[in-house]
């Protein structure tokens, strides 16, 4: 395989809300809460659902690299439930190798509650499951050796075991990718992320709140200038303001793409990541590399979920 991702496995459940309703539950829209079994059980008893399909953070790159021809594979917990034999058959039609047996944990499988407010905004509402208990034992060294790049989730850093999980992978790794996964995330985990960015990783994936919070900045010029001196290609998205990629002293801009029919914003920046990476593989520039990266983002903002078919 020339990419393998490891990250939570989580069932991704999609549900159209209004503002009133996160209000409503107390929940800030855009951001990611994680939540107990019974509060599961609530939510999904009052929300209507409109799709299931495996998601996670990396999952949904991996099939978005698949989706461009790169030979993929995913590693990520799931209990031999009817949600994690949903999460396994479904990424295997999306030609992703699953490599993790399952077997029945104490734990059911992951879900996330997407709930997509009317201006395309997602909220989640994340039950770990058994995702979260994913430990170096579930980790095979030779399939980490085998493969050219490994991309990692911050979520993965919010649990003891899956840390260990994470540190075994960057042992064993060629190339070191890392998505920041969310600004919550970074502010719990600031001064550990900073250290795997300057002396552990390859390539770093953030949005504009993310890589301030990671940086301790508000000012994004500040943050570019600091981004300079890690010796790192950091990619920095920006929603409507498009993107960046910074490597030294090269830094690149480039716009997001105008006219389009916003119908969902969910995996935005994780087809961002897929067509970023499926570039740069290529030996493709930095432009080329976010130009990808772009056109597979506004694809899958026209759509609703994480899939391109």
């Amino acid at each position: 395989m020339k990419i393998i991702g490891i990250g939570n496995a989580i069932i991704d459940v999609l549900c159209r809300v209004n503002d009133e309703f996160l209000e409503q539950h107390q929940l800030i829209k855009g951001s990611m809460k994680i939540i107990n079994q019974i509060e599961l059980e609530k939510l999904l008893s009052i929300t209507k659902i409109e799709k299931r399909v495996a998601g996670g953070s990396v999952a949904n790159s991996m099939v978005g690299l698949s989706y461009l021809g790169t030979k993929v594979s995913f590693i990520g917990k799931i209990s031999d439930d009817d949600l994690g034999k949903t999460y396994e058959k479904d990424l295997i039609n999306q030609q992703v190798k699953f490599c993790y047996k399952k077997k029945k944990e104490v734990l059911p499988s992951g879900t996330c509650i997407i709930l997509i407010t009317p201006d395309n905004e997602r909220t989640m509402c994340t039950f770990l499951g058994s995702s979260a208990t994913i430990s170096e034992r579930d980790i095979n060294e030779k399939i980490i050796k085998n493969s050219d790049m490994s991309i990692l989730e911050g979520y993965l850093w919010d649990s003891n075991d899956s840390k260990l999980a994470f540190n075994k992978i960057l042992k064993n790794s060629k190339k070191k990718v890392m998505s920041l996964s969310d600004k919550f995330c970074v502010v719990r985990h600031q001064k550990d992320f900073l250290d795997l960015v300057k002396n552990h990783l390859d390539i770093v994936f953030a949005n504009e709140q993310e890589i301030l919070a990671l940086l301790g900045t508000e000012d994004l010029k500040k943050a570019i200038n600091i981004c300079k001196t890690l010796k790192k290609i950091i990619v920095i998205t920006r929603s409507e303001k498009g993107s960046i990629a910074v490597l030294d002293d090269t830094v690149e801009e480039y716009e997001a793409r105008k006219n389009l029919k916003i119908k969902d914003l969910t995996g935005a920046g994780d087809l961002f990541l897929a067509g970023f990476l499926n570039n740069y593989i290529k030996n493709k520039n930095l432009k080329e590399c976010l130009n990808l990266g772009t056109e597979m983002a506004s694809k899958i903002i026209q759509k609703v979920g994480s899939r391109l078919h």
